[in-house]
């Protein structure tokens, strides 16, 4: 079993999502292809996991697969979603024993029947699990996740379900992926590059963000101790002026 988190830092995140960028050029980079990276790479998401509770990480969100990342080549692409079969038949009975809550977010239409039978399945075997809640965003996108949340909206206004001059900001979270997650704090993204790539829109309005050189096969539970203490030090205004 994970250990609790009694030493976690007073003021650290309570939700953290992960841009796991890099696999493909820490392959590459030591002569292998690009898959034998994403296969480092998954394993590096269990150490992650395992130093939340220390940290007193709730909530971990990872960005394993993008809208986007059907460009790929039909090799990558159908190399990432046999390691994502496998990930989730070696794992389930570890996290289930460990506490780890899992959810996925992201379209599952275009997802293959296997996939998502077994993606429901973890989902049903570890529902009671509440030590960390991960959550695996997969064939998702920021804008995607938005539209579709619209277009559930407008369904609810058009049948008399909402009524249209009641929708504010409060209404389009409850109709979101995450909407039984609370938004992530900290946002880090891996691989030395710059930008948020579609990734938790809505939710990360007031996130604060990291973005370091680290390639994520090579990302470690220190580097998130770090960073988790480095947030913790940070005077979060949410658009106020300190006292």
């Amino acid at each position: 079993m994970l250990n609790s988190p009694n030493t976690a830092p007073e003021q650290g995140p309570r939700h953290v999502a992960i841009i796991m960028d890099g696999n493909g050029r820490w392959a590459q980079a030591r002569g292998r292809p690009r898959l034998f990276g994403h296969h480092a790479g998954a394993r590096r998401v269990r150490e992650v996991v395992e130093a939340c509770p220390k940290l007193g990480v709730k909530y971990l969100t990872v960005f394993a697969f993008s809208t986007e990342n059907w460009k790929r080549t039909q090799a990558e692409v159908a190399g990432l979603m046999s390691l994502f079969r496998r990930y989730i038949t070696k794992e389930t009975r570890t996290l289930k024993e460990n506490g780890i809550r899992v959810r996925f977010i992201g379209d599952r239409v275009r997802l293959d029947s296997k996939l998502t039978a077994l993606m429901d399945t973890l989902e049903e075997e570890t529902k009671d699990n509440d030590l960390v809640h991960l959550t695996v965003a997969l064939n998702y996108g920021g804008r995607d996740e938005v539209a579709r949340a619209t277009k559930r909206l407008a369904r609810d206004v058009a049948e008399g379900r909402l009524r249209a001059e009641d929708v504010d900001e409060e209404t389009l979270p409850k109709y979101l992926d995450t909407h039984v997650l609370p938004d992530p704090d900290l946002v880090i993204r891996t691989s030395g590059e710059a930008r948020i790539s579609n990734f938790l829109l809505w939710q990360s309005a007031y996130a604060e963000y990291e973005f370091i050189d680290t390639l994520w096969p090579d990302f470690t539970a220190a580097e998130l101790e770090r960073l988790c203490r480095s947030y913790g030090s940070r005077d979060r205004r949410f658009g106020a002026v300190s006292a």
